[in-house]
């Protein structure tokens, strides 16, 4: 397949290209900066600049752009440039495919689990309602954008969950920690953590571009677990204590509403879609993701 991809340089963009050219597929890469190698096209999304004829002859079309939802504290002006990023980047690559005589038949757009909001223990199938607060009414819009592609463009919206991976992403500042035996829950750790490991990500994506599926697809791994369980098995995994609970009180002081909807937060998520595709996960539990992330 010719597939083009924004966001390749992040925690899953770079895995998923990676994944996909081994597999033999022709990656183009769109760039925000001058590009490094033919492979690259640059764009500027904030500008809606993007030459249509970077997406000429593509197959599918793979969206990741965004900026780190957790990497600052929210300001208005991080809001702003959260919402920019995501909404901005999927508006222009739809303009781009309407300025095309064959636009792509696939176009796999990111959205998060925070389309739910706060949760609790609700089981959320891709049929449940949309939550509420920031990342809720982020998605909404962002998933929106998407889903203005042109008629006859099979959509697909993945509503990530909390992706691990020894290499960064969510474990990137805990793990650390854990490896010391300085971890713990955060607040009183029975909120669900929608996890899924990087390679299942990668697996999944790469399974959603052959597949008939459109639509919203939750993508979590499909047993679910509350975080002090989680970081129980990861603790076990790397042979340390992990009873170091950090109160949400603390958390709000130190990172305000970012805590209560990244960190605090409950989304239990069922990926019904891909379980009724079919898809096959490499780390279904979390003794299994917690192996893999120790290295065992």
């Amino acid at each position: 397949m010719q597939i083009v991809i924004s966001g390749a340089s992040g925690l899953i963009g770079n895995a998923l290209t990676r994944s996909l050219r081994r597999n033999g597929h022709n990656v183009r890469t769109l760039v925000r900066r001058p590009p490094a190698s033919p492979s690259e096209t640059a764009w500027d999304p904030s500008q809606g600049v993007l030459d249509p004829t970077a997406l000429e002859g593509a197959n599918a079309i793979i969206n990741l752009s965004g900026a780190g939802i957790g990497d600052r504290l929210w300001t208005r002006a991080r809001l702003k440039e959260l919402s920019a990023s995501r909404v901005l980047s999927t508006q222009t690559l739809v303009k781009g495919m309407k300025q095309l005589g064959s636009p792509p038949s696939v176009f796999i757009s990111q959205s998060a689990s925070g389309y739910y909001g706060d949760a609790g223990a609700r089981v959320l199938s891709e049929e449940s309602p949309a939550g509420s607060g920031v990342l809720a009414e982020l998605c909404l819009e962002w998933e929106a954008a998407a889903n203005e592609a042109p008629h006859g463009v099979r959509v697909i919206t993945p509503r990530t969950g909390v992706v691990l991976s020894p290499a960064g992403g969510a474990l990137g500042k805990l793990l650390p920690l854990l490896r010391l035996g300085l971890g713990g829950p955060l607040g009183n750790g029975r909120q669900y953590w929608p996890w899924v490991t990087l390679p299942d990500v990668v697996s999944a994506f790469s399974f959603l571009l052959q597949s008939p599926n459109a639509g919203p697809v939750n993508l979590g791994a499909p047993h679910s677990a509350q975080l002090h369980s989680l970081i129980s098995h990861l603790g076990s995994a790397l042979n340390r204590p992990a009873l170091l609970r950090v109160p949400a009180p603390i958390l709000r002081l130190g990172m305000g509403k970012l805590a209560d909807e990244l960190l605090l937060a409950s989304q239990r998520l069922d990926p019904v879609v891909l379980t009724s595709a079919g898809f096959q996960w490499q780390h279904p539990s979390l003794t299994d993701a917690a192996r893999w992330i120790a290295g065992r």
